[in-house]
């Protein structure tokens, strides 16, 4: 039982990162009339995980920077985050549909 607990505990995740307010506000804007998450992030993001669009794996509590963690970890499967600003830029992020 414990065992199930703890991966509960984890989610995946996709992210589109850039460093203007105004791209990812652009880039929000076009996910929400239907383009292709996977698509733009491997066009537009900062992040190496661009090469897997946007995918970042499976995380649990305290692998990512706070407000990206409580972001992500607020969406329900399948949903797309508003901008998120951290240290590193602006992200858009996608949590994945539980399997």
């Amino acid at each position: 039982m414990d065992n199930l607990k703890g991966k509960q505990m984890k989610i995946r995740a996709s992210h589109i990162l850039v460093n203007n307010l105004m791209e990812a506000v652009d880039l929000r804007s076009k996910l929400r009339f239907g383009a292709n998450f996977a698509e733009l992030a491997s066009q537009h993001s900062l992040c190496p995980s661009k090469a897997k669009g946007g995918d970042l794996g499976e995380f649990g509590p305290g692998q990512m920077v706070k407000p990206f963690e409580d972001a992500a970890f607020a969406l329900q499967p399948g949903m797309i985050s508003e901008v998120i600003e951290t240290q590193f830029g602006y992200h858009i992020i996608r949590r994945a549909e539980e399997v």
